[in-house]
This record gives structure tokens, C-alpha cells and sequence, in this order.
């Protein structure tokens, strides 16, 4: 991980505008698989198929031992959920799927929450506040903003649902490496004060982790698989943006 926050120049923007496109168009090719009785494994070797095909590298492959593209996250499954032959899709299930493509050297890393067949109106309900949270949190990246002003917005939206917002795993950096600082939670903590301020240029990853339950997690013993402590379930939306000087830009949303 690099040691200090960077503004990237207009030509470095530019590669993280390709990757992050890719990001988007994979998770969109993606969204249209989705469906009851596709197993996980399916869904990781077509999104490794779709970024290779369209000049990019997996870059969750291998990072720090992860042996898939993207990341298949389950219903009580916050994030990290490691795709499998023997998983499939089930009627009602909520499944996040994190992606991220290295082009050119530059990374986009992205999450969308998708529903499987007929899911329940209170999960349904979760996935989209979930993708609030986001981008209300994501109007506050401009320039001469703080890092808290992101965290305040995400936390007090998905606490007016009375939902968990995980503590534990948070946003962050993004450049030519996949995790640069700054950390970006989304939970304000007295501790961090104000946080960094925001400059014109920065990239970062802001992705709301919400529950319908605990903002606790637990670790499985694949040192991977992150789950709500209580079996709730859990949404994940998350974007690769550029700081802007009156808003921000959404690399890796592609309509």
C-alpha cells in the first residue's frame, strides 16, 4: 500500500476512467447472469472471461492469496464471499458482487447488491437504501470537504432505517494500487476527528456495507468470507470516484 494519499494528474484520471468503465460494464454483464441455479463459479469465471476479453486483468485474483476474480457475497455475507462450484443461486437470495480490473496499470473496483428471483420487501428495501447511502454519501466528496462529511451522510441515512452500518471493513484509496490510503468509513468515529480533507483529484472507493441487524461481523475460517454476527442479511454498493471541485465523477457506473 502506498504511504501517502495522491492526486492523480488529468492523463492518470483518464487510464482510471478505462478502468473503471470496465468495472461497470462487467458488473453490468454480470447483473443480466444473475439468476436461480447459476452457481457462483459460473459468475467468477464469466466476469475473468468479460475483463480479460476487454483488455483488463482480474485484479482480485490472487491479491493477498484471494483465488477469484470477484467477490460473491450471500445474503448474511457482508463481503469477500469466495465463489464456489457447490453455491448456487437460491429464489429470495440477495448476492453483492465485488469487481476490480487493472488496465494500463490503474485500477476500478466496484460492488453492486443484486436480487435473485422473488426476494423479500424488507431485503429488497435494504439493497436500495443501501445504494443511497452511497451516493448521498458520495455528493460530499468535492473538494475542501472532509473525509467525516462522507461518513455522516452514508451513517445518517441508514440509521433513519434503523440499519447496521459495518464498522470493521471500510472504503478506501484507489490508483495505481487497489487499496491506497485514505481509509473512508462509513460510521462517523469521534476518534478520527474531522478526517482528511478532501482535495480536487483524490480517487477513492466509497461503499456502504449495511445491515439489516448488527453492524458486527465475524470471519470464517477461510480467513476470507466476512458475515453479519447475527445472520443478518447484508447490501454492498460501492463506486470508484474522482473528488471534484463542485462534485464528484462515478468512474465505474455505466448505464
Amino acid at each position: 500500500m502506498s504511504e501517502r494519499i495522491t492526486i492523480k494528474s488529468q492523463s492518470q484520471l483518464d487510464k482510471m476512467r478505462v478502468a473503471g468503465r470496465l468495472v461497470g460494464e462487467t458488473l453490468n454483464y454480470l447483473e443480466g447472469l444473475v439468476k436461480v441455479g447459476i452457481t457462483t463459479y459460473e459468475l467468477d469465471r464469466e466476469a475473468e472471461a468479460f475483463i480479460r476479453k476487454n483488455g483488463g486483468i482480474p485484479s482480485f485474483l490472487n491479491y493477498e492469496g484471494f483465488p477469484a476474480s470477484i467477490c460473491t457475497s450471500i445474503n448474511e455475507v457482508v463481503v469477500h464471499g469466495i465463489p464456489s462450484k457447490k453455491v448456487k443461486l437460491k429464489e429470495g437470495d440477495i448476492v453483492s458482487i465485488d469487481c476490480g480490473a487493472i488496465v494500463d496499470g490503474w485500477h476500478g473496483d466496484a460492488a453492486r447488491t443484486f436480487l435473485v428471483g422473488e426476494v423479500k420487501p424488507e431485503v429488497q428495501k435494504l439493497v436500495k437504501v443501501t445504494e443511497e447511502c452511497f451516493f448521498l454519501g458520495a455528493e460530499q466528496a468535492i473538494a475542501g470537504n472532509h473525509l467525516v462529511d462522507i461518513a455522516r451522510a452514508v451513517e445518517t441515512h441508514a440509521k433513519e432505517y434503523g440499519y447496521g452500518v459495518v464498522r470493521d471493513m471500510v472504503g478506501h484509496g484507489i490508483g495505481c494500487n487497489m487499496h491506497e490510503p485514505p481509509e473512508v468509513p462509513n460510521y462517523v468515529d469521534p476518534r478520527m476527528g474531522r478526517g482528511v480533507r478532501l482535495y480536487e483529484g483524490m480517487t477513492i472507493a466509497i461503499e456502504p456495507m449495511i445491515t439489516l441487524g448488527t453492524w458486527r461481523i465475524k470471519i470464517a475460517a477461510d480467513g476470507w468470507t466476512c458475515t453479519t454476527a447475527d445472520g443478518s442479511p447484508a447490501s454492498h454498493y460501492e463506486n470508484t470516484i474522482i473528488v471534484g471541485k463542485n462534485s464528484p465523477e462515478v468512474l465505474t457506473l455505466v448505464k
